[in-house]
């Protein structure tokens, strides 16, 4: 796929998580912390999971784009890993269930609709980490998964997966919002 192709669509994928996320920030906190079970998220804990990634990923993503000197190519291939990765993350009609690592389960934590702002200031620095990403070779800059710092991604795929993954929460996001209003 062509290297400016890709980073213009991860753009417009993030300025619309970027609109969906601002648009939470209308709900009151009973709206934000309504769950459908015990052991289902609430709106809230669906964006502290991701900020809880976004932790992890945006300063690494940050510091290898500051540390290169690769050139941008015309073109990104993507990883046998990275590109299984990023589709996992893909929704579904119907989504696989996945595991979450316990270090990124916020459930049942006291949390605030500070978690949106948070996730709009991680959606801003994306969005300038994609712009400072079109002057570096997204097939040589590498990153760490959380999964293992052994399991390392072209930065392209890292930013595939990423937002897949965000999509993939929002959708979850869509399908509570859904919820609360037919329980009405």
């Amino acid at each position: 796929m062509q290297t400016e192709k890709l980073i213009q669509q991860l753009i417009e994928q993030t300025e619309q998580l970027l609109t969906k996320a601002e648009k939470l920030k209308l709900y009151n906190l009973d709206h934000l912390s309504w769950r459908e079970n015990e052991n289902s998220w609430n709106i809230l804990e669906c964006l502290e999971h991701l900020n809880l990634y976004g932790d992890f990923y945006l300063p690494q993503i940050e510091s290898k784009i500051k540390k290169t000197n690769s050139l941008p190519e015309q073109e990104f291939r993507k990883g046998l890993f990275g590109n299984y990765f990023a589709k996992s993350m893909l929704p579904k009609v119907k989504p696989n269930k996945m595991k979450t690592f316990k270090d990124k389960d916020p459930v049942h934590r006291k949390l605030h609709k500070s978690v949106i702002d948070r996730f709009i200031n991680q959606q801003v620095k994306l969005l300038e980490l994609l712009n400072l990403s079109k002057k570096v070779n997204l097939n040589k800059v590498k990153i760490e998964t959380s999964i293992s710092s052994l399991i390392k991604l072209k930065l392209g795929d890292t930013f595939q997966f990423y937002i897949n993954h965000m999509i993939r929460h929002f959708i979850q996001i869509d399908r509570l919002e859904h919820l609360i209003k037919n329980r009405n």
